[in-house]
């Protein structure tokens, strides 16, 4: 049997029953107590169960059916539960809080504060911990997207060129302020779109689909928002960009390419005050 996956999700067969749970067999680690309040009903003796496998606090491996907020290898935004003179613990959903120590903190964390972290497993002390130091921990390759691939962002941090997220658990990436068209926050986890790799590898993502399909998108809202307003939107091609994107979320770019394929097929007719449908909708 192989070696467990620690930190993370694990299928083990069941050895035997006792009062107290049931144990697993963990192969070169021995058998793994699997505690009563997680045992699955009717679960028994040479059944196979998927289970998550963490350390107790004397450092034990212990499994449980509950999920974490994040197993080994990934990022996420945790919260401080309670700090003492040698770092951090995190809430990451398990009976355990997870460990920063201080020397894997950019700066001191603090009760109650929420922080980006990855999950590892330090070498020295096979102990699952967490890093603040997340830089070290995405991938330095470049990424091999197409523009306009879809992707799994964590919003990292704000900066004065927007925000920038981690993307697909791999990669940095930046979202242009002028791109977001709501409010967004750290440790959001959203769907993006690659706009654009730069030479160096950097990645520029927006938020909403790019190309034609997002005008096809964007057309529909449209269309449904003139059929429950009495068949009229008062913006047109000189409003500003920001009333656009306060009421659609969209950039004017996109308002307009919308606008203009609606006129294309005949849907509306456009004057000073705006867009309206036409008769033959």
């Amino acid at each position: 049997m192989n070696r467990i996956k620690l930190g993370d999700y694990n299928l083990l067969k069941v050895s035997r029953k006792v009062d107290f749970g049931l144990y697993l067999n963990g192969g070169d680690e021995g058998d793994i107590l699997l505690p009563s309040r997680y045992v699955p009903k009717n679960a028994r003796p040479g059944d196979e169960l998927e289970v998550f496998i963490y350390l107790d606090q004397d450092e034990r491996p212990v499994a449980t059916t509950l999920e974490p907020l994040a197993r080994v290898g990934e990022f996420a935004h945790l919260e401080v539960a309670w700090v003492n003179e040698y770092g951090a613990f995190l809430n990451w959903g398990l009976m355990k809080d997870l460990f920063c120590p201080f020397r894997e903190q950019k700066k001191r964390m603090t009760l109650g504060s929420s922080y980006i972290v990855y999950v590892t497993v330090d070498e020295e002390s096979y102990r699952i911990m967490a890093t603040a130091k997340v830089e070290r921990y995405l991938d330095k390759e470049r990424p091999e997207y197409k523009h306009g691939d879809e992707v799994e962002l964590l919003v990292w941090q704000k900066t004065d060129l927007g925000f920038k997220v981690i993307v697909d658990n791999r990669f940095s990436g930046l979202i242009y302020k002028d791109q977001i068209f709501r409010n967004i926050r750290t440790g959001e986890r959203l769907h993006g779109y690659i706009d654009h790799i730069r030479q160096d590898g950097k990645i520029d993502i927006t938020l909403q689909p790019t190309g034609r399909r997002h005008t096809e998108d964007f057309s529909d809202i449209l269309l449904e928002y003139l059929k429950a307003n009495d068949g009229h939107c008062n913006l047109g091609d000189k409003s500003p960009a920001e009333l656009i994107a306060d009421r659609f979320k969209v950039s004017k770019k996109t308002y307009k390419k919308a606008v203009g394929d609606l006129y294309r097929r005949r849907l509306i007719t456009i004057t000073d005050d705006g867009i309206t449908l036409t008769d033959n909708k």
